[in-house]
């Protein structure tokens, strides 16, 4: 069998998802056909891609190997479709983004309100990457996430918008964990534990290990993406950072850390006159995913933000 793009595609979708199922209903197939065709691709490349458990599934070190390949071979086919396209005359909105549980509903608005432009969307962990990108041309337009302490580089002569000054970075934990008993959780209930964080993510480790400290804190760290974190936090093996907005999980406790000592700033960078209603359509997705966290909407409610009164 020979590798095409729509294998590379798969892969990375089961990458992102961290499951077959839920990287199934993406790429609308059935779970079983995923499955079937993974072990078509693992035969093909002679070894194993995933580890596969009850939790989901995350990149063996040979998958990341691969999926490394796979990703800039997907966003340059991406990026030649696009300029086909805009050579053939289409209009094109080239949409960068770090990971946001605000994209799916800012997509779907982008959509309607351009029906005749061709979207296109790039997610990737480092921020100044995707502000380099914008001016240099390659992108359109990037959300991205500054953390506190650790200031993004923004190229000159590009116009940035915040959409949130400052969202609060919640702790994922297992759900037996003792801390997980609160409603909010302070830093000192976690001394114990290690921390999981992904160094590719700018100024996120960084920021991590800044708070720690002044909390009087030096754990251990373990370095990885978050769909590894997931199944190590799962089995209390490790806590981490995550967005306020993540969704709720069954074997898995997401609270606000007392005194938000962990926080983002959320911006909006596009080229000097650029279509201002993409930032209206961000806030709406944004407000739309906040509101959808139950956490994240009491949290909302007791710091009296004007994100609960967004139209």
């Amino acid at each position: 069998m020979e590798l095409e793009v729509r294998h590379l595609r798969a892969l990375c979708a089961i990458a992102e998802a961290g499951s077959l199922h839920k990287a199934a209903r993406q790429l609308g197939v059935t779970q079983p056909s995923l499955t079937a065709q993974l072990r078509r691709i693992e035969r093909a490349l002679d070894g194993e891609l995933f580890l596969r458990d009850r939790t989901g599934c995350r990149p063996t070190p040979f998958g990341r190997e691969v999926l490394g390949r796979a990703r800039p071979l997907l966003d340059g086919m991406a990026s030649l479709l696009a300029e086909a396209r805009a050579a053939a005359g289409g209009p094109r909105l080239r949409v960068g983004s770090t990971a946001s549980r605000a994209l799916p509903g800012w997509l779907r608005r982008l959509r309607r309100r351009l029906p005749d432009t061709e979207t296109s969307l790039l997610v990737d962990v480092s921020a100044n990457a995707l502000l380099r990108m914008v001016a240099a041309g390659r992108l359109d337009v990037a959300f991205v996430h500054e953390v506190e302490g650790s200031p993004l580089r923004i190229p000159s002569g590009l116009d940035v918008r915040v959409l949130v000054e400052r969202e609060p970075q919640f702790v994922s934990l297992a759900r037996d964990h003792p801390a997980a008993r609160h409603e909010v959780v302070d830093l000192a209930d976690l001394a114990g534990d290690r921390w999981m964080v992904d160094p590719s993510v700018d100024g996120e480790w960084a920021g991590l290990r800044r708070v720690l400290a002044a909390a009087g804190l030096d754990p251990p760290y373990l370095h990885a993406d978050y769909h590894t974190a997931a199944a190590l936090i799962v089995t209390g093996d490790a806590v981490a950072p995550c967005q306020p907005t993540s969704g709720p999980r069954d074997d898995m406790a997401i609270r606000p850390l007392r005194g938000d000592p962990l926080a983002v700033r959320l911006l909006l960078a596009q080229p000097p006159g650029a279509d201002p209603a993409v930032y209206a359509d961000l806030l709406a997705a944004y407000r739309e995913a906040a509101l959808t966290s139950a956490g994240y909407r009491s949290w909302l409610a007791r710091a009296g933000s004007p994100l609960l009164g967004v139209a």
